[in-house]
């Protein structure tokens, strides 16, 4: 498989600071387990979608994957190259020039006192692309109308309060795609936009990932999205990956009690169906990141949970075309 991206046993956690007496005591020290042990291979061209309820990981997996933040142990292997520990200015500046990031929020992603041509100009400046003005702003134009902002010279000057929300987040689309990367970080792209607009742009983004030749992490709370736009999921649960396989595979039978939880909790186009679609009995919230639960990290809120869940932590094993971390996986209903 020719892989963009690897991630081999990636991990990102966070010290938790200790009070006074704590330090004093010599008290264990605790980690927020962000990220642990993360496996995934994208291909070129692909898109992998990573899904979850909020603190689950997933914007932290995608700002390990830009290198904004320091990953805790493993591999992150670009195009063959490991990258966990590249470091100084110049080893980084050519990675993120390849690896760009759209940011979930467009309204506080750019900057009020730019115009759609500075924020454009600004990653052009920053990699020295572009020589005279007339070629940057020959530059620019391209990529207004790539994302379809068109005519390019009635959105080139205008501020942010100037555009609406779809309007801002083409302008952060076309701010990663002016470097010409190969790969994409897209951090719930749509999730601050109207219903319309994301179907737009997701429509949009699909088009230039196969014009571009580009490749995705696409990190969303709507699975709903994940089945049109991506090739490949992963459910990721406080930090983990509790299944992984084709989009298809996974959304049309999930086998985590986890992953069932998450499409029972979509809407239902079809009235007929609200009868025959039971909701799962998840309990609770998302357990302390601090504090995580032994066994498998599910079993707390898990209906099928039995003992073994609370003693032994699943792997994830390959169980009908896809990879599943559940004791009983196949066997719940």
């Amino acid at each position: 498989m020719n892989a963009v991206l690897e991630a081999e046993n990636l991990k990102k956690y966070y010290t938790m600071s200790q009070s006074f007496f704590g330090r004093l005591l010599g008290s264990q020290k605790k980690y927020v387990k962000a990220v642990d042990e993360v496996d995934f291979q994208i291909p070129r061209k692909n898109a992998m979608a990573v899904v979850g309820e909020s603190g689950c990981g997933k914007t932290t997996l995608g700002k390990v994957v830009m290198r904004l933040l320091d990953a805790t142990g493993g591999k992150l292997i670009m195009e063959g190259k490991d990258v966990t520990e590249i470091s100084g200015s110049g080893e980084l500046k050519a990675y993120r020039r390849t690896t760009q990031m759209i940011f979930q929020d467009p309204f506080s992603s750019m900057d009020p006192r730019f115009t759609a041509f500075n924020t454009l100009e600004e990653p052009m400046d920053i990699h020295d692309i572009g020589g005279s003005y007339e070629e940057r702003k020959k530059t620019i134009m391209d990529a207004l109308e790539e994302v379809q902002l068109t005519p390019a010279e009635e959105f080139i000057d205008r501020y942010p309060h100037m555009l609406s929300g779809g309007q801002k987040q083409r302008v952060a689309i076309a701010r990663a795609l002016i470097l010409n990367p190969d790969f994409i970080v897209a951090d719930e792209p749509t999730s601050m936009l109207d219903v319309s607009v994301r179907a737009e742009l997701l429509n949009l983004m699909k088009d230039l990932m196969n014009e571009e030749d580009l490749t995705y992490l696409y990190i969303t709370h709507d699975i709903s999205t994940s089945r049109f736009f991506s090739d490949s999921i992963s459910v990721m649960y406080l930090g983990k990956f509790v299944e992984k396989g084709e989009v298809a595979t996974v959304l049309d039978n999930p086998l985590h009690p986890y992953s069932q939880a998450l499409l029972k909790a979509v809407p239902e186009p079809k009235p007929e169906m609200i009868e025959v679609i039971k909701e799962l009995p998840i309990k609770g919230e998302v357990p302390d990141a601090t504090n995580v639960p032994p066994g498998c990290r599910f079993h707390p809120r898990c209906p099928y949970s039995q003992d073994i869940c609370e003693k032994e932590e699943p792997e994830l094993r390959e169980v009908e075309g896809r990879e599943v971390a559940c004791h009983f996986a196949g066997e719940v209903p």
